[in-house]
C-alpha cells in the first residue's frame, strides 16, 4: 500500500465525487455560465431563435432544487447583467459609462424574475396538476408584466424583449395581433418552464412510465402550437391579397453621426445628399425616404435646406419623407428644437404639417429630471434638450394618384407599442421609421433594432418601412416578413447607397384594425391577474411546496 494513503473507516463508504466535493461553486458557475451564454445566443444578430426556448431553462432547472436565495440571486442576477451587457455592447461607441450601467441594470430588471421563479418552482412540487399549470401561467404573466415595465419606468427602454428573439421567425409571431408581443414572450417563458419540469421530472422525481410526463412541457408545446396554427389561418394564400401599394426608394446616405452637425462639413454633407438621392432618379420610386436628422439645418427655419429638398423633389418628380429637425418659437426670446419628419411634395415644396419626435432619448435628446442629474450631461453632442412632440396624426403623401397616410416613427420610437398603435388608429395606412443607428458603430444595435420594427408590424397589420443612415433599411410586410432588405454587394446593410422597392399591402387589413390595436394591452392586465392567481393558490396549503422530493445532495448549492 503506498505510504501515506488513507483509507476510509467504512470500507463500504462511497468515495466523494468531485460533484460531491465541490458543487458549492461548480452549480452557481455552470447555470450563470448557460443562463448568459443561451441570453446572448437568443437575440440578434445571432441567428439562433431556438435557443430563446431553453435560456431561462438552467436558472428554472436550479429553482427547483431550493438553492439558497443569496447565492441564486447573485447568480442569476450576474449572469443576466453580464448578457445584457454583451447584447447592448454597441453602446460602447458613444457611452462606456452608459453601457455598464444599463446593462446591468437592465439585467437586474430581468433578475427579478427569477426570485418569483426561486418562490414558485419548488412549491409546485407534489401539488395537483391543475395547481402547477396555473402557477406556470402566473410565472409566465409575471414575465409579461416585468417586461411591460420597462415601456414606462425610469423613462422607459423597452429594448429587446423577448419576443425580439423571433423576428426571423414569422410562424411564431403572427400571435402578436391579437396579444401584442407581450403573447409572443409569455409563450417563450411558458416554454422554458415546460423545459425545466420536464428535465426535473425526467431525472429527480423518480416517477416512471406515463407518470414522467410533464404537464408543463406538455403545455408549453401547446402554446406553441396555437401560434403556428394562428400562422396558418393569418398567412395561408395571402399572395391572393397583395395589392400595389408604392415603389419605395430607400436613401442610405451614411454620413458619420458626429459630422452631421460639423459646419464646416456641410457642402460636403449637402453633396452626398445630392448626388446619392439623385441616382434614384432612373429607379422612378413613387415615394423617397430620408433617414433621421439627415439636414444638418432645421428644415423649417433654413431657407437653403428648404431649396434644397424641394428642388431634388421636383428633379425626382416624386415626394420625399425627410428627416430633418424643426425649430418653433416657445416664447419671448426661446426656441424649441424637434426631431421632426417633414413631406416635401414635388409641386408644392415642404408641407407645413410635419410629425415630431414624441419619445425621446435619455441622456441622448435630453436629461431627464435635470436639476438631479444634469452634472452627467449627455452621451452625444447635440446642444440643447430637444422638445418632445404630441401630435400622433400621420403624414399624407400623394402615391399613384392618390392619398397615403404614413405613420412615422423616429428613432427607437418603434421600440414603444402604443406610439404605432395611436397612429394606425389615426389612420395610418402603413408605418415609416427613419432611424440614425450610425452613432453605434457597425455591430449589433441596427438588427436589434429592426427587430421591434417586425413587432410593430405584425401587432398593427400595417406594413412598416424602414430608413437608416447606414442600415438596416427595408420594408417588412403585415405578417413580420423581411421582404426587402438593403445590402451591398458582399451582404452588409451598412453602406452609401439607394435601392429600390415594390412595397405591397394585404388588401384584408386595409382600412381594418387587428384585435391588438382595437383592444390595446389587454393581455398586459390578464398576465397580472394570472400572476395573483398563481401566487396565491401557491401560497395557500403549501405544505407540499416546501417537499424537496427528489432534491439532489448539492441543492443547497
Amino acid at each position: 500500500m503506498p505510504e501515506g494513503r488513507l483509507l476510509s473507516a467504512d470500507p463500504y463508504e462511497p468515495v466523494p465525487t468531485f460533484w460531491d466535493r465541490h458543487s458549492a461553486w461548480a452549480a452557481p458557475v455552470i447555470v450563470g455560465a448557460m443562463a448568459a451564454f443561451l441570453q446572448v445566443a437568443a437575440f440578434p444578430p445571432l441567428h439562433s431563435p431556438e435557443a430563446a426556448y431553453a435560456c431561462l431553462a438552467p436558472g428554472l432547472f436550479w429553482a427547483y432544487l431550493r438553492p439558497r436565495l443569496k447565492v441564486y440571486a447573485w447568480t442569476l442576477f450576474a449572469a443576466q447583467a453580464v448578457a445584457w451587457t454583451i447584447n447592448l455592447g454597441w453602446l460602447h461607441p458613444v457611452t462606456w459609462v452608459g453601457l455598464f450601467v444599463v446593462g446591468p441594470l437592465v439585467g437586474a430588471w430581468t433578475g427579478v424574475w427569477y426570485l418569483a421563479a426561486w418562490w414558485a418552482l419548488p412549491r409546485m412540487l407534489g401539488r395537483q396538476t391543475p395547481v402547477r399549470l396555473l402557477a406556470m401561467l402566473g410565472l409566465a404573466g409575471a414575465w409579461v408584466v416585468d417586461e411591460w415595465t420597462r415601456t414606462w419606468l425610469l423613462g422607459g427602454f423597452p429594448w429587446m424583449p423577448l419576443a425580439a428573439t423571433q423576428w426571423e421567425m414569422t410562424s411564431m409571431l403572427q400571435i402578436a395581433a391579437y396579444t401584442g408581443a407581450s403573447g409572443i414572450s409569455f409563450v417563450i417563458v411558458a416554454a422554458n418552464i415546460g423545459v425545466a419540469a420536464f428535465v426535473h421530472r425526467l431525472f429527480l422525481e423518480g416517477e416512471v412510465g406515463l407518470r414522467r410526463r410533464s404537464p408543463e412541457l406538455l403545455l408549453g408545446l401547446f402554446l406553441i402550437l396555437v401560434c403556428l396554427s394562428v400562422h396558418i389561418q393569418e398567412t395561408t394564400n395571402r399572395s391572393r391579397y397583395s395589392e400595389p401599394f408604392a415603389r419605395v426608394a430607400f436613401v442610405q446616405p451614411y454620413i458619420p453621426a458626429l459630422v452631421k452637425w460639423d459646419p464646416s462639413k456641410e457642402t460636403q454633407i449637402m453633396q452626398t445628399l445630392w448626388t446619392t438621392t439623385l441616382s434614384a432618379r432612373d429607379l422612378h420610386p413613387d415615394l423617397v425616404l430620408w433617414p433621421e436628422s439627415t439636414t444638418p439645418f432645421p428644415l423649417n427655419a433654413d431657407p437653403s435646406m428648404r431649396r434644397f429638398v424641394e428642388q431634388l423633389s421636383a428633379r425626382l418628380k416624386a415626394p420625399m419623407l425627410v428627416g430633418a429637425d424643426s425649430v418653433e418659437q416657445a416664447g419671448p426670446g426661446r426656441v424649441s428644437a424637434f426631431n421632426s419628419a417633414f413631406v416635401v411634395d414635388p409641386q408644392v415644396g415642404v408641407q407645413a404639417a410635419h410629425y415630431s419626435k414624441r419619445r425621446l432619448v435619455q441622456f441622448g435628446e435630453y436629461i431627464p429630471l435635470r436639476p438631479i442629474f444634469g452634472w452627467i450631461g449627455k452621451f452625444v453632442p447635440l446642444g440643447d434638450d430637444f422638445t418632445a412632440g404630441t401630435d400622433s396624426s400621420p403624414l399624407v403623401v400623394t402615391l399613384n394618384g392618390g392619398a397615403a397616410a404614413l405613420g412615422v416613427l423616429i428613432c427607437y420610437e418603434d421600440l414603444f407599442p402604443a406610439l404605432s398603435r395611436e397612429e394606425v388608429r389615426e389612420g395610418a395606412d402603413a408605418l415609416v421609421v427613419v432611424t440614425n443607428d450610425a452613432w453605434y458603430g457597425e455591430g449589433a444595435a441596427a438588427y436589434q433594432h429592426a427587430a421591434h420594427s417586425v413587432l410593430r408590424a405584425v401587432e398593427n397589420r400595417r406594413p412598416v418601412l424602414r430608413c437608416g443612415n447606414g442600415g438596416w433599411s427595408g420594408w417588412i410586410d403585415e405578417f413580420g416578413a423581411m421582404r426587402k432588405v438593403m445590402v451591398n454587394d458582399s451582404g452588409s446593410v451598412y453602406f452609401r447607397g439607394v435601392q429600390t422597392a415594390d412595397v405591397t399591402r394585404d388588401r384584408r387589413w386595409v382600412g381594418r384594425y387587428s384585435y391588438y390595436v382595437e383592444h390595446g394591452d389587454w393581455f398586459v392586465a390578464v398576465s397580472a391577474c394570472l400572476l395573483l392567481l398563481g401566487a396565491g393558490i401557491l401560497a395557500v396549503g403549501g405544505g407540499a411546496a416546501a417537499s424537496r422530493r427528489g432534491a439532489a445532495p448539492w441543492a443547497a448549492g
